[in-house]
């Protein structure tokens, strides 16, 4: 009991808080009573963010929590209904962004407060499903068109042809929602106001009940549903005029100009407070605008519709077909909120006989189409799923060549045992020719060694020897002149050779009488040749393996370390070329002291004859 009289104690509270607020708002100072009934009811529509919410997304909440098989005569406890207003704002919040999103408990107690105000003021805890679908319809935001095609089809029997007594039931569940706001005295349900509506039509279709509603001016106990449709169309709309009486340099909403004054305009908050100043006066006739044109355009609007033949009004609402299409059975299905409403048709239901005409009614599971916007449809569908499928296919073909052609390739040695064997033989062969390189090259070095320990041995063999040039030299030891029979040379050639290498040592051994000049040339000449062939080979070798590596493997870069090895591609180098040319003028100027060593040796053997 403690925890009952709490909750209904906040809910009281919650109750008096909207109202609170509404009145702060100063609602009740609007001079009309049709104005007045439609701010309030709209401040209540956005303060509990229903203006966001349209009939699509309650049809979509109705059918989630099972209220679309209910019998309309059922009733719904508070509970129940307060988890129907939670599938509703909770599925708004997942359609707003991030940055928009409302406070969802906040708009659920609100909302439950006001409809239990208004439709269960006694406090029974329950409300009926008839009356919870039409007070939701009819305070929602959206299209007036589509709110009514809803209402029609719950007060429609299953040939499109409204019941009578269901539109009563209908208009005495509806107008309390101006009782609700205090506005039960201008707009309160009589029983006569069903008739003042439809007082010569017999049957009534989906047409005659929107021509009705959407007339102007509409029924008059509900022209308060029209304006409030046209107050939520208007509210951002500007309006670069000064307001007459309140001289605000522009207004935003409505504009009212009177017929009478010249060029005397009010904006909203004045008109419907009934402010006037100077001439003007609260008799005279105003016209209410709900867009600004410029005197151009209004010049220009006047003159087309001048010359224009045929009348450029067009009608309130789009004709449909007098006899409504079998509704498919999508009870359990979720559609999506229709694109264009002209191409669909009211909800359809079946009416079984009672006496109650709405007692066992039961609720419609789709809005159908008329035939041939449905075939439409149909035909759009069948164009789309076969564009799909094609899309499909192509997305596939698309995967497959992407994962064929990101797979590795197989190495072509694994495909082809010869090929991997003859590229060992290659390795192999590479590996040789490194190796016998290596060896002819340190033989060479050897040998450079050996002619620069000839050469500081001829330098230094004694005071007879010839100056060598600074460069490498080869100096072979002269014998002295014999002065006498018993005098012997005190350095020989072998001498001088000592601790020289055998092909060097072999080279000088020849005995005094072998030209020095020829020798020293033929060494060079056996040096220089050794190693024209050893670069031969190697060149002849290394272009082969390379032909037959290009050929079998389209790799060419097996054997670019050979080609760009500087053993491979010999080159003398500024060194040698100055060796050879110190060699030459060494062994010219030997000649020459050869010669004149011979000329000198002459007369001393013929001294010695003649003694």
């Amino acid at each position: 009991m403690i925890e009952d009289s709490g909750q209904s104690g906040d809910n009281m509270a919650d109750r008096r808080q909207l109202f609170v607020e509404m009145r702060a708002q100063d609602l009740d100072s609007i001079r009309l009573s049709t104005y007045r009934t439609a701010c309030k009811l709209r401040f209540v529509q956005k303060k509990c963010n229903l203006h966001l919410v349209d009939i699509w997304n309650v049809i979509e909440a109705f059918r989630e929590n099972g209220i679309n098989t209910m019998d309309l005569n059922a009733d719904l406890s508070v509970a129940r209904l307060e988890v129907v207003l939670s599938t509703i704002f909770y599925q708004l919040n997942k359609r707003m962004p991030t940055t928009h999103q409302i406070n969802v408990e906040q708009s659920i107690s609100l909302l439950l407060n006001f409809l239990l105000a208004a439709y269960d003021p006694e406090g029974h805890g329950k409300i009926s499903v008839f009356v919870v679908k039409m007070a939701l319809a009819t305070i929602c935001g959206g299209k007036i068109l589509d709110k009514l095609r809803y209402i029609f089809s719950q007060i429609s029997d299953s040939a499109g042809i409204m019941v009578y007594p269901q539109f009563d039931q209908f208009l005495r569940e509806v107008l309390k929602l101006p009782m609700a706001v205090f506005e039960g005295p201008s707009f309160g349900y009589t029983e006569q106001a069903s008739r003042t509506c439809f007082a010569q039509q017999k049957k009534v279709s989906l047409n005659t009940f929107l021509d009705t509603l959407m007339s102007d001016p509409p029924p008059q106990c509900l022209v308060w549903l029209p304006l409030m449709h046209r107050l939520a169309n208007v509210e951002n709309v500007f309006h670069p005029v000064e307001c007459s009486y309140c001289h605000t340099e522009s207004m935003m909403g409505f504009r009212y100009r009177c017929q009478q004054c010249q060029n005397y305009q009010l904006c909203q908050d004045c008109f419907w407070r009934g402010h006037a100043s100077g001439s003007h006066s609260n008799q005279h006739q105003m016209k209410e605008y709900t867009s600004w044109k410029s005197p151009a355009k209004k010049l220009s609007h006047a003159l087309s519709k001048s010359l224009s033949c045929a009348s450029s009004r067009e009608p309130l609402h789009p004709m449909f077909p007098e006899m409504p299409e079998k509704p498919l059975n999508l009870a359990h299905i979720v559609p999506p909120r229709p694109v264009n409403i002209t191409n669909d048709y009211s909800l359809s239901h079946s009416m079984p006989t009672s006496g109650n005409p709405y007692s066992t009614k039961k609720v419609p599971t789709d809005l159908p189409c008329s035939l041939d916007a449905n075939k439409q449809q149909r035909q759009l569908i069948a164009e789309l799923e076969s564009k799909n499928r094609e899309i499909l296919q192509e997305i596939q073909r698309l995967r497959l060549q992407h994962e064929e052609a990101s797979q590795p390739l197989p190495d072509k040695g694994q495909q082809n045992p010869t090929l991997l064997a003859e590229l060992r033989l290659l390795r192999q062969r590479k590996d040789e020719l490194e190796q016998r390189m290596s060896t002819l090259q340190e033989s060479r070095r050897e040998l450079m060694v050996q002619l620069e320990q000839l050469m500081m041995l001829l330098k230094t063999q004694g005071p007879g020897s010839p100056r060598s040039s600074p460069s490498h030299t080869i100096n072979r030891p002269i014998p002295t002149p014999i002065h006498s029979a018993g005098t012997t040379p005190t350095h020989t050639p072998q001498d001088s050779l000592m601790g020289v290498g055998g092909d060097v040592q072999e080279a000088f051994a020849q005995g005094p009488r072998r030209n020095l000049r020829n020798d020293l040339l033929i060494a060079a000449d056996s040096i220089t040749n050794t190693m024209s062939s050893l670069v031969k080979e190697l060149n002849s070798e290394g272009s082969e393996t390379e032909s037959t590596v290009d050929s079998d493997f389209g790799r060419g870069d097996l054997l670019a370390t050979t080609s760009s090895d500087p053993f491979f591609t010999y080159k003398p180098s500024a060194a040698e070329e100055s060796f050879e040319n110190d060699l030459e003028q060494q062994l010219e100027d030997e000649l020459k002291l050869e010669e004149l060593m011979k000329h000198r040796q002459k007369p001393d053997k013929t001294c010695m004859v003649r003694l």
